[in-house]
């Protein structure tokens, strides 16, 4: 048998070499060969793109109703057009509630019972409602005044002279909280002998702080809103962001009216035909258990003197018994 010739030794590295060389390229060409994405996760990529953007967006609109919300309730202004000379009252101007660098946040009237006036035992702290400042209400501050009894009013934060800061419920308990303790620690004017009375918003506002001070002579409610915060919530952008979590103002009628313990008046604009807010103001009445008075006022010229008759008769009771 003839055996197979062995090839030489140099032919065997040259194919040696030469099959390497193949493999090499091979391996090039199957790294460098271009690869394609499916459809799927092109998809996938864009719609995970278009939900980011619509979160950004939405989140956006959530932090702009955040900042702006308050001004579908809280309208304030700044210049104070009218004082207490006006309507013929002599007054004072009075600044307080100091913060830690000594400056004074609210800014107000002190309006003086006149001599020998019938109930100058008590005084009133006034709040007013939502809109403008102390100068929209001089008219309100003549009716208490005109009843024989001191009145102190002030601008909340964010209205008239008082420190700018953007309104809310907490930040109007805090001042109406200060105003109370300039009454009882500046002045050193008993609890006993403060009435709390508010109209509008302010009345709201009035019966949450006379439900927390059951130590007070009582409180006036004028005029409250039925559903204050409304305005917000019923707005046609409240709708595409979580205004309820948003937004914390509530003024709640019902739940400050179920926790007082300390006589009230209530004085309420009678209309007709009854509507929803006549009937809200009057669940709110009915909640209140401790001794109350209910006067429905006649809109017209004569509703002044209504108001400050219907005061000067539930300041008499207050020295009486209750039944």
């Amino acid at each position: 048998m003839v055996k197979p010739r062995k090839k030489p030794r140099a032919q065997r590295i040259e194919a040696s070499a030469a099959t390497a060389g193949e493999r090499s390229r091979a391996g090039v060409k199957a790294h460098t060969a271009p690869q394609t994405i499916s459809g799927r996760w092109l998809l996938k990529a864009f719609a995970l793109t278009i939900a980011g953007a619509a979160l950004c967006c939405w989140a956006t609109l959530c932090l702009l109703f955040w900042q702006g919300s308050w001004q579908l309730l809280y309208h304030p202004a700044a210049t104070v057009r009218r004082t207490p000379a006006s309507a013929g009252m002599k007054f004072d101007p009075v600044a307080f509630a100091a913060s830690e660098l000594g400056r004074t946040r609210l800014a107000g009237w002190w309006i003086a019972a006149g001599p020998g006036a019938k109930f100058q035992r008590f005084t009133v702290l006034y709040l007013y409602g939502r809109n403008g400042n102390l100068g929209d209400a001089v008219e309100s501050l003549a009716n208490l005044h005109s009843a024989g009894v001191n009145v102190l009013a002030f601008d909340h934060r964010g209205y008239g002279e008082s420190q700018f800061v953007r309104p809310s419920e907490e930040q109007r308990l805090q001042d109406g909280e200060w105003a109370l303790s300039y009454l009882t620690g500046t002045r050193h004017i008993s609890a006993g002998c403060i009435v709390l009375a508010g109209e509008g918003l302010g009345a709201n506002l009035a019966l949450e702080l006379a439900a927390a001070h059951p130590e007070l002579a009582g409180v006036v409610v004028q005029d409250p809103l039925a559903d204050a915060t409304s305005v917000i919530f019923n707005d046609a952008r409240a709708k595409f962001v979580p205004a309820r979590l948003l937004v914390r103002d509530r003024y709640n009628l019902d739940a400050a009216a179920v926790k007082l313990r300390i006589p009230s008046l209530w004085l309420l604009q009678m209309i007709s035909p009854p509507n929803l807010d006549m009937a809200k103001e009057d669940s709110a009445f009915q909640e209140v258990g401790v001794r109350k008075a209910r006067v429905w006022l006649q809109a017209g010229p004569a509703e002044p003197r209504q108001e400050t008759d219907a005061f000067s008769s539930w300041l008499d009771d207050l020295g009486r018994p209750a039944h």
